[in-house]
């Protein structure tokens, strides 16, 4: 199994992160106002850039990487495009902000730039979407908003690669597809198996979570004809808007808060389990295959364990476990281990907060993803091997 590329950024949490397109420069967001762009050196990553106008915590950044623009999102209630300028008296370039106009009065809560890069979508707890796009003549980013039927805050949101879908999970325990078409922006979509006919909010799909939770992430697949969502449910949901239609695959893993398909037939999840998950199937059924994570390889792997679930995978979570079942107690000395007792078996130890497609094979397909989590930590993962997932995750069914 490939061993991943394991980098600590901060002690505190990345609540995302998002690459230039030559992976050079990551841009991340360290639980703070601010966005921190990291650069590759040699073997480890070093800051370089400080990007400051937020006023609040900046939950979301994309990276577009073919305009190297960067739209940063926060809970100030507003967003910004940054482009690398010239500097007037040095000549170098800075990245420069633009603001956008949101129209929103609750947090941003996700932003993602549409495959052709000339608008970008920022979720809310407003119950509404923006759709952003550049108007020249004032010189900013202006907005229209997805409202109906939105009825709670917008957690995340994944565009179609005709760059007019877009899909979008909220806390009101759904997914929808909603058409984000602007006439002065877009050219006319071809029909697809979401619909035809897609003026502006127009709703070609709406899902429920299976079993009532708030769906974290959204995501389209390669080709744009499968939809996948987690839910809070710890269930992953296919959705293939003809025939068979919904597909669920619960698991008793803790819930998965993001994922991103690797090919037309599998995805990766992760969340507060600590290990990004893969699923893999088709129209007649999805499973968990395996996970990118291989705990009897990692550091931690000494410390014995028995819970199921990576997230528990502690001595203090056994020894409390111990004194409930049986009686047992441990002496203090007995209670640590020599590397904490609180170190899991995983190399991620905290919730994962987000998952990217990393690199790409010659054939389109992804060939390595990246994390980060609330350690601090940013990880790459090869997706070529795939770890043995049935000792620690169980009673999983399709329905």
């Amino acid at each position: 199994m490939a061993a991943p590329e394991i980098f600590s950024l901060s002690n505190g949490p990345v609540n995302t992160h998002s690459f230039s397109a030559d992976r050079k420069n990551v841009a991340v967001s360290l639980n703070s106002n601010d966005a921190h762009i990291y650069s590759r050196k040699g073997s480890d990553w070093q800051l370089t850039e400080t990007l400051s106008e937020h006023d609040k915590l900046i939950t979301s950044i994309d990276w577009a990487p073919n305009s190297n623009r960067i739209v940063t999102a926060s809970q100030d209630r507003n967003a910004y495009v940054w482009q690398q300028t010239p500097d007037p008296v040095t000549g170098q370039l800075v990245w420069k902000p633009t603001l956008v106009l949101l129209r929103i009065n609750r947090a941003a809560t996700a932003v993602k730039w549409s495959p052709l890069e000339d608008k970008f979508a920022v979720a809310s707890g407003a119950r509404a979407i923006a759709i952003c796009h550049f108007d020249p003549e004032p010189n900013w980013w202006v907005s229209r908003l997805l409202k109906k039927p939105i009825r709670s805050t917008v957690l995340s949101v994944d565009w179609h690669p005709n760059n007019v879908l877009l899909a979008a999970g909220s806390a009101d325990m759904k997914a929808r597809v909603f058409s984000a078409y602007i006439k002065d922006v877009d050219k006319k979509p071809s029909p697809t198996v979401w619909g035809e006919k897609l003026p502006f909010n127009t709703i070609c799909g709406e899902y429920s979570s299976p079993s009532g939770g708030w769906v974290h992430s959204v995501g389209f697949s390669p080709s744009g004809n499968v939809l996948a969502f987690a839910s809070h449910d710890s269930s992953i949901t296919i959705v293939y808007p003809g025939s068979p239609g919904v597909i669920t695959v619960k698991t008793s893993s803790l819930p998965y808060v993001t994922l991103t398909w690797t090919t037309e037939n599998t995805l990766v999840a992760a969340g507060h389990d600590c290990q990004p998950s893969v699923f893999q199937g088709s129209e007649s059924g999805w499973s968990t295959v395996g996970s990118l994570d291989d705990p009897t390889t990692n550091k931690s792997a000494a410390t014995p364990t028995r819970s199921t679930v990576g997230r528990l995978n502690s001595a203090a979570f056994n020894t409390f476990r111990d004194a409930d079942t049986r009686g047992a107690r441990n002496s203090p000395s007995g209670a640590t281990s020599s590397n904490g007792d609180t170190e899991l078996t995983t190399v991620h130890q905290n919730t994962i907060t987000s998952v990217r497609p990393y690199e790409y094979a010659p054939d389109g397909t992804v060939s390595k993803v990246s994390t980060s989590g609330v350690d601090g930590k940013l990880v790459i993962w090869s997706t070529s091997t795939v770890g043995g997932l049935s000792s620690r995750i169980g009673g999983m069914r399709l329905r």
